[in-house]
């Protein structure tokens, strides 16, 4: 989120960060976003019995904005199809994995134990399927013979910051599409592909 708000600010970009939401009173999220004038919301999933009564209330909160996009980032909740579909088009995640590998919780854990040589990060749309949805970006990094899940996170999130600011970017200039057949293209950007090398982290 930090990067997020960050890219925005310091490219100058056609955009705004209207809110930031959270599901949780104490996420660090909330008062970084407060000290710079971030409008932001707590909707505690805990106040709501059912998976798909919170998701109402998140999409009211949200509606609110009328939002081009809605970013993810850090927020550890399915979300239901009905939720989903309301923000078709608009509902970006991402992923600390080179999807379709390895979706769900535990990717860097799950990297190292099938031996994979590099790993990364997935920024996509997201649809009704859990860790699903067209690609737009990904970034990649080696995985290292002496890694452990903690020194592979850090170059993950590394990429990830990369990755995201990339997309916000692209986002704010109106170049990402969803094609018929359900791929992403970038308007003047080939590749989308974000490499860092083990050196770029310490």
């Amino acid at each position: 989120m930090r990067q997020i708000v960050k890219t925005v600010q310091q490219k100058g970009l056609a955009a705004d960060v209207v809110a930031v939401i959270s599901n949780t009173a104490d996420a660090a999220a909330l008062n970084w976003a407060k000290e710079r004038n971030i409008t932001t919301h707590v909707v505690p999933h805990s106040d709501y019995a059912t998976r798909e009564a919170f998701d109402a209330a998140l999409a009211q909160q949200i509606k609110a904005y009328q939002p081009n996009y809605i970013l993810l980032a850090g927020f550890m909740r399915i979300l239901t199809p009905s939720f989903v579909e309301q923000f078709e088009g608009k509902l970006i995640n991402i992923h600390p994995s080179l999807l379709p590998a390895f979706p769900g919780l535990k990717t860097h854990q799950q990297a190292l134990l099938a031996g994979v040589q590099c790993h990364g990060c997935t920024i996509h749309f997201v649809t009704a399927q859990l860790d699903d949805g067209p690609i737009i970006a990904q970034g990649i990094t080696p995985v290292l013979a002496n890694d452990t899940e903690a020194t592979l996170a850090a170059r993950v999130l590394h990429v990830e910051h990369i990755c995201y600011a990339a997309v916000v970017q692209w986002l704010s200039e109106g170049r990402v599409l969803i094609e018929p057949n359900g791929k992403v293209t970038v308007s003047g950007v080939e590749h989308r592909a974000f490499f860092v090398a083990e050196q770029a982290v310490s």
